[in-house]
Order: structure tokens, then sequence, then C-alpha cells
């Protein structure tokens, strides 16, 4: 385990969802704001408003790799390379856990797309690997950007 996916953890235990908990430790390094940050991540935990589409925690992957390596251009090769990340992180992250999807790692979870976020008992933490998920990311995108330069597209 490393540093930030500790800390990732802890944020997700003190409430922050899945994918501010991921974007969140990144914070620093990205010259991003921590409250910029928790809101511009606040929409995509629990698979995206908790409709489990894309887990936040990928979401948040892309999120942290568009802030490094695109320009925000509208450019076409611009578009192509980050795409191209994007597919990778997804590739590592789906290789690990199986899946990209919330309700797919959810597996035997209630798929509830009510927009009342789960209480955080200990039981929530038990039945859902959401805390695993957030680690792995968090150590999927140290990987990622220690093995490539971070030079705006």
């Amino acid at each position: 385990m490393s540093a930030k996916s500790e800390n990732a953890k802890e944020l997700f235990k003190a409430g922050y969802n899945c994918s501010q908990a991921v974007l969140g430790v990144f914070c620093e390094e990205l010259g991003l704001d921590f409250e910029t940050a928790m809101k511009i991540a606040s929409s995509f935990g629990g698979g995206m408003g908790r409709m489990r589409e894309v887990c936040g925690t990928v979401s948040a992957m892309f999120m942290v790799s568009g802030l490094v390596y695109s320009s925000g251009k509208p450019s076409k090769e611009a578009k192509l390379e980050q795409y191209k990340i994007v597919q990778e992180l997804a590739e590592k992250f789906k290789n690990k856990n199986g899946s990209i999807i919330c309700r797919e790692l959810l597996k035997g979870i209630e798929n509830s797309n009510s927009p009342i976020p789960s209480e955080r008992t200990d039981e929530y933490y038990k039945k859902r690997p959401c805390i695993k998920l957030v680690s792995d990311a968090v150590i999927i995108l140290e990987k990622y950007l220690a093995g490539k330069t971070i030079d705006k597209v």
C-alpha cells in the first residue's frame, strides 16, 4: 500500500465518495485546491450519482489523467492521445477488478437508483469492495504516472 492509497481510503471512510477519495489525494501535485476537487468529483460517486454506471474511482482516474496529460484543446490528435490513456487505465482497472461498472463491482448488493446515499455503517464497509477499489485506482494511477512523462498533449 502506498501513502496515497491509504489517504484515499481514509477520505472514503470520512464520508467522501469514491471519486472524491481518489481525486482528493492527487490535488496537491495537480495544483488543484481540495475544495474544488471535491466539488468536481461529487457527482461521480456511486457510479455517477448512484446510478451504478462507471465506477467513481475510474471516473476520478480519468479526471487525473486529463489534468496531467491533456492540453484540453479540441484537436483530433489531443483527443486521440487522451482516449488512449483513458482506455489503458480502464483496462488496468478492469484486469484487476473484472469490470469498471459500479453495479457489476457491487455484485450481490441491492441495485437501487435512489439518489439517497447509503448509510456508512460497519455493515456497509463489510459488504462493499469500495475501499479496495479506491486503493486500487490510486495505485494504478501512481504506477501509470510514474511510468509516463507529464508533458501536456
